[in-house]
């Protein structure tokens, strides 16, 4: 795809400043762009490169005052970040649609339907009884079980297994090697010390506009649903147990680990590596720090809790520099008793 710098400086509304007839093919980074690349720049301490960049055009600050001459076209714009990642996203949406159409060999089941403008890959395979929405792009090597539902404009990549009766919602995205719908870890102890199996005959649900990221596996219900509600971002390989109700607009980062029936309220910030125990409920606004192992319902919303067992944020900060201290402590307690 190429493009005027004109027609970039339209898309992200800002000014041109040098030779808008200029076109631009790819995008980079600042300090590696060859010609007829887009870069940006919005962190001061990369400017150097301003004024030798290679780069064909490049997306700088309404009020950045250049310091020697450069040769690339300018496009101004507000937040050179913000402008650059609103390409960064036109440009593999436009990737993703471009995709239609079904490659061979793939398989639909009896009595599945498939909306308008889809892409289905080669050796995808969607099982009998599926409603599929418009503009869904499916990859190749998916697996969709029996009676799954899939919203309009969900991108499913390559990989990806969806067990029977999940249902998606729209605008979701889903990248390779997720699993949703597998079963839960239900096991009844038996009187002879072995594990009796408990069917879980629940399933997942996605609400609309969530990512899920690779390699993440989200269980079914035992009974009822695993519900990811509306705007939430999951990491990748992130593991959510059955029964988990995860609110809107909450973001769990990778290797977080949430057990069976825990509730976790809306906007919440899970940071990587957390832990967190089942049969309890998490706060609107909560944030867990990473390595947090959360033992413990959150009752009030915006807290910040840290540490294993997890607690207040800034109480945790002060506990951990009393236990930095802990051997010079010991040895003072040892020449007072020596005094004693």
């Amino acid at each position: 795809m190429e493009f005027t710098v004109q027609q970039v400086a339209d898309l992200l509304q800002g000014k041109v400043e040098g030779d808008n007839t200029i076109k631009v093919s790819t995008l980079a980074k600042i300090e590696e762009a060859k010609q007829g690349a887009l870069a940006f720049l919005s962190n001061t301490k990369y400017e150097p490169f301003l004024y030798n960049t290679q780069a064909s055009a490049v997306i700088v600050a309404h009020n950045l005052e250049l310091k020697q001459p450069v040769t690339a076209a300018l496009i101004r714009v507000e937040d050179p970040y913000t402008s650059f990642s609103t390409l960064l996203q036109y440009y593999q949406t436009a990737v993703i649609a471009s995709k239609a159409g079904a490659e061979e060999p793939c398989f639909i089941g009896q009595g599945s339907v498939v909306g308008d403008n889809y892409y289905r890959g080669a050796f995808s395979y969607i099982g009998a009884n599926c409603k599929i929405g418009e503009n869904v792009k499916i990859f190749p090597q998916v697996y969709i079980g029996d009676n799954v539902t899939i919203g309009d404009n969900t991108t499913i990549f390559a990989g990806v297994k969806l067990y029977t009766n999940t249902v998606v919602g729209n605008n979701c995205t889903i990248h390779s090697g997720a699993v949703l719908g597998s079963d839960g870890f239900g096991w009844a102890p038996q009187a002879d010390g072995t594990y009796k199996a408990v069917p879980q005959i629940g399933n997942v649900v996605l609400e609309d506009d969530i990512s899920i990221g690779a390699n993440t596996t989200i269980d079914c219900a035992t009974m009822g649903s695993t519900i990811i509600r509306k705007g939430s971002k999951i990491d990748n390989l992130v593991q959510i147990a059955h029964n988990v109700e995860i609110g809107q607009h909450t973001v769990v980062a990778s290797q977080t680990g949430i057990s069976g029936s825990t509730k976790i309220g809306n906007n919440c910030v899970i940071a990587g590596q957390v832990g967190i125990v089942g049969h309890i409920t998490i706060a609107d606004k909560t944030t867990i720090g990473a390595q947090s192992g959360v033992s413990k319902s959150v009752k009030e919303s915006g807290n910040i809790i840290q540490g294993s067992p997890a607690f207040d944020y800034k109480q945790n900060l002060r506990a951990m520099t009393v236990f930095r201290k802990l051997p010079e402590l010991q040895r003072e307690l040892e020449l007072l008793k020596e005094k004693v």
